[in-house]
């Protein structure tokens, strides 16, 4: 990714490869004789001048000419030719007499001929002197902030680069299209010249942008914020990574909400803006607020006077009319606007929405705006603030409560009601997907709050760090806040310990876990309300599990799908899911998690979705629908990201590497254990990093690697996946199979003996037929085998276990062909193709599709359903088919853009298409 160096001071700008191979490619073609013009387009700070000076650093074997626009010059004739002309003087007495004459008021001569030099001596005499320097050596001419050139020698120049294509001239032009709004059209100055526009920074390269200045261990709770203020704006990215306090980077202040007003940026946009009326000024402030409470402002809060100020703003660049809606232009940095304007301009625009509200009845949208100029405490708007902001969470907008009850907050003289706000305002970022402003909120109110308050403050704060930072940290935290809040909040403090279990699984500590289930007991007594009935129970349940055993589990396994069946809370359906998940009932645990994400949403409130979708996902994989359990977890995934819960995303992003592990998809599956591994080793996930650890075993079995796959199980038993009992007894099936091939039938069996009595006891009847499964491949006698296989096969029937039935037919089939009996295999070869090919399981149709071939059956060509496509070529061709760009498909399958890129190329060459259009048409 280019690293280079921006505008005016040295710091790095990611993310432009794109526009520099652009105009590294104008000097490419300078080796045919052909010269080229480029207009580079952007707002202020977006990288104009980095791609200058990095086209310098690459025009080895150029003489490079520069020259630079000023306000102070831009009255002066022919100054901006005198700057870029300057070194070639010398070269002036070899050019033809009339067209060095018409030079002499470049270099402040007098015109020797009387002021009778024609309107294109001047233009014409520029492009001359360049063509005789290019005759020598290619030219590159580098013009920054064009647009403040004199008028003399902007027409000059442009006339120059226009012709450059009959010479060795490479001309590139900076242009600022707040200062030249009309830069984009061809009807500007710059006519038919080619124009390159200068856009945001993606995430990904702001991101870089932000580590290289603040160091790599920058944590995405001071790194979001800053991102969303600096809008993908370089020098804005830099300029807030500039200001930051100690007490930023620790936590203890907010984050800036713009950068520093004596910047650079901030400078530069209030000189646009001090060239602009008072009216025009109240426009610009208006969009800018559009981007915070009032998203959809409107021109008609402005008064028809109002109407030349609304062009006069459009025309400079800063503003445009979406609709009836006023936003500031695509590529400025609203918080920049703002802090570039005076408080008395954004003072009036706040009056201007207020009166309009208050006049048409928006009685909350009055509220905010009247609060956002209130400098001293004032109850009856803190009342009113606080009425708003309980309408917005009834209504589940809750950034709007947010930043109504944070306001609210401000103005409060209370202590005691500013901590309660405050803690108000961080349930409401939390649930707005915010969390790093959640955090400030609370880090504000701690200090404030105390008992019951401050036990609500550590509780959310804990819950946070589950979903996002270290879940050590969390379960220590969220069991001491459970202590903290039993004697007087009982049901808080029963969910409280669920949160600091569920933080002990996500580590993998089971020990842990255990203990926290001994606070539950003593906390829950028998003759509790639902809410801790539901938490005694599962934590009687899964301790045991956790110790193995499994008969002491049943009865509140079960016993909590009933309460799960019985309730509207998100919470208690989720863990009856888990527990329904742990029976191996997929269909009631499926069932569960869909039900719980449907109550938590009609709450308004969708922090624990994603966690309900990794068991949506778990259970649709325990029923072989792998398709379905992608679909969930890709949408728990979009979820997770949404609300930024880190350590959810992680979660599901290792389920689908499982999904796309058992599909045989090598690629995929590898590529997304890859976008795990960091966050897995920085943050302590033993849950997901044994989910991945069993995921790319499953990855070395699927393409005959047993012996990588065996040594990937035995570290399941070291290091973070070490404590995560239930993940590693749930893959001993794998574990025996790849155990068996490698010719340790020993340390099977014996791994054997704690998954049989846990599918004997509570696991359902899928994981007994994988128990037989496991015992056919270990089976000495062929009889032995043989009945063990059948068992297996009927019992995957029973349980609808479509993909665990076509693996076992494929093992079955394996060793009939191995003990002479060809027919019986192709019987169960020919059902396990078409299994998997309904599955969307390409690479193990074709292992089937050998198998079959080998037992002397011809086998069959490319399924029907894959077209010969893998199942992560499938879902792109589908997306494709349904008018998805390439960016929106990496976005949604959670891969990278080159690899979209590198799956169409394939998929076009597979289905012998040449289009887009020619691929839907497929897919109808």
């Amino acid at each position: 990714m280019l690293a280079v160096w921006d505008d005016t001071s040295a710091y790095p700008v990611r993310g432009r490869d794109r526009e520099l191979a652009t105009l590294t490619g104008l000097l490419d073609n300078t080796s045919g004789r052909r010269g080229a013009g480029m207009v580079l387009v952007g707002a202020p700070g977006t990288g104009k001048t980095t791609l200058l000076g990095a086209l310098v650093e690459r025009a080895e074997g150029f003489r490079v000419l520069r020259a630079e626009g000023s306000a102070a010059e831009s009255t002066v004739r022919f100054a901006g030719i005198e700057q870029l002309l300057r070194p070639l003087e010398a070269l002036v007495p070899l050019l033809p007499e009339d067209r060095a004459r018409a030079l002499r008021p470049v270099w402040g001569l007098p015109d020797d001929d009387g002021g009778r030099t024609g309107s294109l001596a001047v233009p014409a005499a520029v492009s001359a002197l360049l063509d005789l320097a290019a005759r020598q050596q290619p030219v590159l001419c580098c013009v920054d902030s064009a647009h403040l050139l004199d008028d003399a020698s902007l027409s000059a120049l442009t006339f120059a680069a226009r012709r450059a294509h009959h010479a060795c001239v490479v001309f590139v032009f900076t242009v600022d299209c707040t200062a030249d709004p009309d830069a984009d059209t061809e009807t500007s100055v710059w006519g038919e010249l080619p124009r390159l526009r200068l856009g945001r920074l993606g995430d990904e390269a702001a991101h870089a942008l932000l580590r290289d200045r603040l160091g790599a261990s920058l944590s995405h709770d001071l790194a979001d914020p800053l991102l969303d203020v600096g809008h993908g704006n370089p020098l804005a990215l830099v300029e807030l990574a500039d200001s930051l306090t100690p007490d930023h980077l620790c936590g203890r202040a907010v984050p800036p909400s713009s950068p520093p007003p004596e910047g650079r940026l901030c400078r530069t946009l209030g000189h646009r803006l001090s060239a602009l009326s008072a009216q025009a000024r109240e426009v610009v402030a208006l969009a800018g607020m559009s981007e915070g409470f009032d998203e959809q402002l409107t021109y008609r809060v402005l008064p028809h006077s109002h109407e030349e100020a609304l062009a006069e703003a459009t025309r400079s660049g800063l503003v445009v009319l979406d609709g009836d809606t006023i936003r500031t232009a695509a590529d400025i940095v609203p918080s920049a606007v703002l802090a570039a304007l005076t408080p008395q301009d954004i003072a009036r625009a706040h009056h201007r929405v207020a009166q309009v509200a208050e006049a048409v009845g928006d009685r909350d949208r009055a509220v905010w705006h009247r609060a956002a100029t209130a400098m001293a405490p004032a109850p009856d708007l803190v009342a009113n603030l606080d009425d708003v902001a309980q309408r917005a969470r009834a209504a589940a907008a809750h950034s709007t409560a947010a930043a109504a009850s944070e306001r609210a907050a401000v103005l409060s003289s209370d202590t005691t009601e500013r901590a309660r706000r405050l803690v108000a305002a961080a349930a409401d970022h939390w649930a707005s997907g915010r969390p790093q402003r959640a955090r400030t909120a609370l880090r504000l109110a701690a200090p404030l709050a105390d008992g019951d308050l401050g036990a609500r403050v550590s509780r959310l704060a804990g819950e946070i760090e589950l979903r996002r930072g270290d879940p050590s940290v969390a379960a220590t935290e969220l069991a001491s806040t459970a202590r903290q809040l039993a004697p007087t909040h009982r049901a808080l403090a029963a969910t409280t310990l669920m949160l600091a279990g569920e933080a002990s699984f996500v580590a993998g500590d089971n020990a842990r876990y255990c203990l926290t289930a001994e606070d539950a007991a003593l906390l829950c007594g028998p003759e509790e309300w639902p809410v801790t009935r539901v938490v005694r129970e599962h934590f009687t349940a899964m301790s045991a599990t956790f110790r193995g055993q499994h008969s002491a589990a049943a009865t509140p396994l079960r016993s909590l799908v009933e309460l799960g069946e019985t309730t509207l809370d998100p919470i208690a359906k989720t863990l009856a899911s888990q527990a329904a998940f742990t029976l191996g009932d997929a269909e009631r645990s499926r069932d569960l998690a869909l039900q719980a994400v449907v109550c938590a949403r009609a709450r308004g409130d969708e922090s624990g979705v994603p966690w309900a979708l990794v068991y949506a996902a778990l259970s649709a994989l325990l029923s072989g629908q792998l398709s379905t359990a992608t679909a969930s977890s890709l949408e728990g995934l979009q979820v997770a990201r949404s609300l930024g819960q880190s350590n959810s995303a992680v979660d599901h992003v290792t389920v689908l590497a499982m999904l796309a592990a058992l599909q045989g998809d090598q690629e995929t599956a590898l590529e997304r254990l890859r976008a795990a591994d960091t966050e897995l080793v920085e943050r302590g996930l033993g849950r997901p990093s044994a989910l991945a650890t069993w995921a790319a075993a499953c990855v070395d079995l699927a393409h005959d690697r047993p012996a990588d796959a065996f040594d990937r199980f035995r570290r399941m038993a070291v290091g973070r996946s070490r404590h995560c009992a239930p993940l590693r007894v749930m893959a001993v099936p794998h574990f025996v199979e790849a155990a068996v091939r490698c010719g340790e039938k020993d340390v099977a069996r014996r791994s054997l003996v704690t998954f049989e009595q846990w599918a004997n006891t509570t696991g359902g009847t899928a994981r007994v037929a994988l128990a037989h499964r496991c015992h056919a491949l270990l089976a000495e006698q062929d009889g032995e085998a043989q009945a063990r296989f059948a068992e297996a096969i009927r019992l995957h029937r029973e349980a609808d276990a479509p993909y665990d039935l076509a693996v076992t037919e494929l093992l079955y089939a394996s060793h009939l062909r191995r003990s002479r009996r060809p027919k019986q295999a192709r019987e169960l070869l020919r059902e396990a193709v078409q299994l998997f090919d309904d599955l969307g399981a390409t690479h193990w149709v074709e292992r089937a599709s050998q198998e079959l071939r080998a037992c002397g059956h011809p086998g069959r060509g490319k399924p029907n359903l894959s077209r010969g496509l893998s199942p992560q070529q499938e879902r792109i061709a589908q997306l494709v088919a349904d008018g998805a760009t390439n960016k929106e498909i990496a976005t949604q399958l959670f891969i990278s853009h080159r690899t979209v890129d590198h799956h169409l190329r394939n998929i076009f060459a597979k289905l012998d298409v040449r289009s887009r259009v020619q691929l839907a048409a497929l897919f109808r």
